[in-house]
């Protein structure tokens, strides 16, 4: 590490990282032409299925570049780099466990999901179940998962802005966030999903190429011997440096560390498969060929993507040092950004940021689309207008929906900031897991499954993956070991009403959550339809209908 940064980030002053007038400037000119591409693409938003679902005039490669722009979030790029420069091994598992994820969803259930739906996960779970109930729940899940997901990426943007402007304070970083989330709200209120899909392909194209470029100047310096690599971060964190390279530094050292890893296993490799604003990705393209086509890119990519992120992880940690990315402003998350500055200087640093901006810029308004959906097409249209409402005027709802959506990520990502975003993501996951995955489950694949069983499954789920995360250390009394400094969402160390020691509460909600589905439909006495679960079996296996799909 050089001693300029060595000075900067150890002694964790406000001096600037890099240039502020040079990140500034291309932090703008990002936003400007993604703006321009904006308003181009929502020349065209004309009717409900433009605004929710691009037209369906995506093809299978675009489609599945979205789909990894909208995957690949800061917890993807900002907390597993940071992770992996940190615990090393155990930090590289946040990886593993992303990856895998995305292809269990896949396998079970995207393209059923799509070929069965118009615009939302809601359209799947009412399709032969009771349709305003269903739907409620089901839109009340989607929301809460939008909600946590948003809370990360708003802490990301609040660490990486911190650190390239020297930014330091709560109030200063709750301007940083405030930014943010109006762009977003510009994004979303303008472009729908036509101008949030270019966005995130856009995304896409420049996080993958960018990673990779630092991925070869890192090895470069190594000549392109991983061991070496792995030497250098080893010896960079100087006593006990070995726990990097081996398993068990986060995870491993006491067997309640080892419950948290297989909590939180569970929830990023099931979570995926309910995520909403991935699904909903699927309805933008014309055929179910095209939304195998896009699984195959994504795939590649997603999977190219998580293998880079060993080496910039290991990379940061041996250019840049453990304790350095700690003591930075930023924390966890600035280790992608510092390890950018300690290779190419203020040039790189601020593409590199540039492209970190822009990830946390597409991903929230890819989540703000989707539960913008969500509340008008679900809620409004369909339980408080019982289906009889205009396509503009559901539109309209959406558009509304979306500022105050907004407005509460903003509030959100005050409280959040300072936590590491991949964490924050994993709660996303857990709630997803306990909530929807057990619900599209049976009804994709169980006859027997009735509307009893879904509302048990989803506000069972729901409900004690809220409580179980509220009453848990990530909320209050989690403390660091060495310097007693509060590591929970509250920052008064004296303030601790945490009663599970479980940090990610999948290992229990999940499996409550299967469970209560089938004691709710055992409960009821009404059987689900078979002639709707023929109908739907059909649909979601062949495709057939699925263009013409409506809502019954």
């Amino acid at each position: 590490m050089s001693d300029s940064l060595r000075s900067l980030v150890h002694a964790a002053t406000t001096e600037d990282v890099g240039s502020p007038a040079v990140n500034i400037a291309i932090f703008a000119g990002f936003v400007a032409i993604t703006l321009v591409i904006v308003f181009r693409a929502s020349r065209n938003n004309k009717t409900a299925a433009d605004y929710y679902a691009a037209g369906r005039s995506f093809t299978g490669p675009q489609n599945g570049t979205a789909i990894a722009g909208d995957y690949l979030s800061a917890a993807s790029f900002l907390g597993i780099c940071g992770a992996i420069a940190i615990n090393g091994y155990d930090g590289f598992l946040y990886s593993i466990g992303f990856l895998v994820a995305w292809l269990v969803a896949l396998l079970l259930v995207a393209e059923l999901l799509r070929n069965t739906g118009r615009f939302t996960m809601a359209d799947v779970l009412s399709f032969r179940l009771k349709q305003r109930p269903v739907r409620m729940a089901a839109a009340l899940a989607t929301l809460t998962v939008v909600f946590f997901y948003l809370l990360a990426q708003m802490a990301g943007a609040g660490g990486l802005v911190a650190l390239l402007l020297g930014v330091e304070g709560t109030a200063a970083q709750g301007a940083v966030i405030a930014v943010v989330g109006a762009l977003m709200i510009l994004y979303v209120l303008i472009g729908g999903m036509k101008g949030t899909t270019w966005v995130q392909i856009i995304k896409a194209v420049l996080l993958i190429i960018g990673a990779a470029v630092m991925a070869v100047w890192v090895l470069s310096e190594y000549g392109f011997n991983l061991s070496d690599l792995l030497q250098g971060a080893i010896d960079t964190a100087g006593e006990g440096g070995e726990a990097l390279i081996g398993p068990g530094k986060q995870y491993g050292a006491t067997s309640m560390s080892q419950l948290n890893f297989l909590s939180l296993a569970l929830a990023l490799v099931l979570g995926t498969a309910g995520l909403p604003h991935v699904l909903m990705r699927f309805y933008t393209v014309p055929t179910a060929k095209e939304a195998r086509r896009s699984v195959v890119w994504a795939i590649w990519l997603i999977g190219i993507f998580y293998l880079i992120t060993l080496v910039l992880g290991y990379g940061a940690a041996a250019l840049v040092g453990p304790e350095a990315i700690k003591a930075a402003p930023g924390g966890v998350n600035s280790a992608a950004p510092l390890l950018a500055y300690e290779l190419g200087g203020t040039i790189l640093l601020g593409l590199i940021s540039a492209i970190a901006f822009a990830t946390i810029l597409a991903v929230v308004a890819g989540l703000t689309i989707t539960a913008a959906a969500s509340f008008a097409h679900d809620i409004y249209a369909s339980v408080i207008k019982h289906g009889e409402v205009k396509p503009d005027g559901e539109v309209r709802v959406a558009r509304i929906t979306v500022v105050v959506i907004g407005i509460l990520a903003i509030i959100g990502g005050i409280f959040a900031n300072g936590q590491n975003v991949a964490f924050l993501v994993a709660l996303a996951f857990a709630v997803a897991a306990s909530a929807n995955l057990p619900t599209i489950l049976y009804s994709l694949f169980w006859k027997r499954f009735n509307t009893s069983g879904a509302l048990w499954s989803i506000y069972g789920g729901l409900i004690s993956c809220i409580v179980l995360i509220t009453f848990s250390p990530v909320v209050s009394g989690k403390v660091d070991p060495v310097t007693g400094a509060s590591l929970s969402m509250i920052k008064n160390t004296d303030i601790d009403f945490h009663l599970i020691p479980l940090e990610n509460p999948g290992l229990i909600s999940i499996p409550l959550g299967f469970l209560l589905g089938i004691v709710g439909t055992y409960v009821s006495k009404v059987k689900g339809d078979p002639a709707k679960y023929a109908e739907m079996e059909v649909r979601s296996l062949t495709g057939a209908g699925s263009e013409k799909a409506v809502v019954h």
